[in-house]
Order: C-alpha cells, then structure tokens, then sequence
C-alpha cells in the first residue's frame, strides 16, 4: 500500500512512486485554513485521484473540479501514468455541485455559467483524454456526483454505493449530469432517475449499464486496482487509438460511415510499432516486447 502524501508533488525515491496529492486548497472564513482537497499518487502506470473533500461531502466545488481537470490534463504528457482511477475519502463519493457556491454566484453575479463551463469541460477532459479513466465509487454518488460516475469510462461499485440525480426535488434540473447519463443508460432509464430523483442501488446501477462492476466493499479497492492494472498492461498508444475511436465512431449516425471511419484507424493502427511487436509476437508464439 502506498501511503506517501504531500501539498506538493514530490518524489517518494524510496519507495519508487511519484506522488502528489495536489494540494488545491481554499480559503475558510475562521483564518484563512486551508484543506487537502485532492490527493494524487501515481504507482505502475495507475494514477489514482482521490477526492479528500469529506467536510463537503466531495461535493463539485470550483476548486476541487478545477483540481480534477487540470491533473488529468496534467497527464498526458506523462508516460507513467496509462490509467486513471477516480476514488474518494469517506462515505461520499461526491454529493454534487456546491449548492451554496452555486446560490452565492447567483446572487452575487446574477449567473451561475463559470460553475456549469467549468463542470461540462471537467467531463470533457475525462472523455477527451488519452486514457483510461476509472471511477471507484464506495458510497454516495449524486447529481454532479453521479454525473462524474456516468462521464467515466469504466466504473467499479461497492454493493452499499447509490446513484441518484435529484436536482428536479429543489427546482433545479440535472440537465447536465443527463448529458452523460444518456450516454451510459438506455434513455427510459436515464429519464426516470432526471424525472424522479430516486435513487439506484448499485446492483441496479449495473443492470443499467452506469457501473461494470458491483463488489463488497471490503474488496472495491483491489478489485478496482486489479481492473486498473489489466487494462494499464496493454500498449498507451493502442489504448489513445482505441479509446478515440471508440467514442467517436459512436457518435456516427450512418453505420456505414461508422465503419469506414473505423476500418481507417484500424489500418493506421497496424501501422504503429507496437501493434507490429503484437502481431509478430502472436504469430511467433512468444510475448511481444511493447516498446
């Protein structure tokens, strides 16, 4: 278990892991007290992200979804790190947006825009990037919470984990957490939990196709690290060109164009080093030597 910890990135040589729990903090009203919001430790090509926010419930601050954005987009360049795992602190996933954030820019600035751009590019950068990324989900996760879960490429729950966009309940529609529902569930589905409000249970979560996995909650940490580690085996670059093509043959409505857009990538992916290592390697019966 690696338990090193810091505001700062650092390099924990002795235990050959890079970590940084990236200390994005904000300022209290009783004296300017700062708080560890999210913490970030990289080990063999998994970089887990842990939300620390528990006064908040992890609620989708300002400050913590800027925090998620800009270390996942930290990442890119970094070769170390081939998956990420999304985790939290506590019984919480997340709970959402900050509600009293949200009614103090309201009131104050008449628009609550910074909060919902900032939010939609925090999910685009999870679909966008070059990566895998993973949520594991032990507890509560609602509205953006939930939104996040949804956003995710693939996620791992504990049995005791709900799931849940209430904002119709306090006049305020979840339209944006039902922009990545309604990319992850079937639309009647995503439309009862916007309409309703009520919550999943995990095992329902799955059967929905929001989650992959449900585990007891004494084995969500393993499991998830071993999902993480298996998909982390495969080439960077296969996954980049796998995950790319992926969404956005999807998003092709004519099924002929999907294909032709698809065959294309998978001719300019035979062409990379790594795909020719594994083609060799099968046909010589060996292990390939990913570069």
């Amino acid at each position: 278990t690696v338990a090193c910890q810091s505001l700062m990135p650092r390099v924990c040589a002795q235990r050959g892991v890079r970590t940084a729990a990236m200390g994005w903090v904000r300022a209290l009203s009783s004296g300017d007290v700062t708080e560890r919001m999210l913490q970030a430790v990289v080990a063999d090509g998994v970089a887990t992200l842990t939300l620390m926010d528990n006064k908040k419930r992890n609620a989708l601050s300002s400050q913590m979804m800027a925090a998620l954005k800009e270390t996942i987009q930290g990442y890119e360049q970094d070769t170390a790190v081939k998956v990420v795992v999304i985790r939290h602190d506590g019984k919480v996933f997340s709970s959402g947006h900050d509600l009293k954030e949200i009614n103090l820019q309201q009131t104050t600035t008449g628009t609550t825009e910074p909060v919902f751009s900032l939010c939609s590019s925090l999910m685009l950068a999870i679909r966008q990037a070059r990566f895998p990324v993973i949520a594991e989900v032990g507890g509560l996760a609602t509205a953006g919470g939930c939104q996040l879960v949804a956003a995710c490429d693939l996620a791992v729950a504990a049995d005791t984990a709900t799931f849940s966009t209430p904002g119709v309940k306090i006049g305020l529609f979840c339209t944006t957490p039902g922009v990545a529902l309604a990319r992850a569930l079937p639309a009647k589905h995503a439309m009862e939990m916007l309409l309703t409000g009520d919550a999943l249970t995990a095992q329902q979560a799955k059967e929905y196709g929001l989650i992959n996995k449900v585990v007891a909650p004494d084995e969500l940490r393993s499991q998830t690290a071993a999902l993480a580690h298996k998909v982390a085996q495969a080439p960077a670059e296969t996954i980049k060109i796998g995950k790319k093509a992926f969404y956005q043959q999807s998003s092709i409505a004519d099924l002929g164009a999907a294909y032709s857009y698809a065959q294309q990538v998978m001719v300019d992916n035979m062409c990379i080093p790594d795909a020719k290592e594994g083609v060799a390697a099968f046909v010589d019966k060996r292990a390939p030597k990913w570069l």
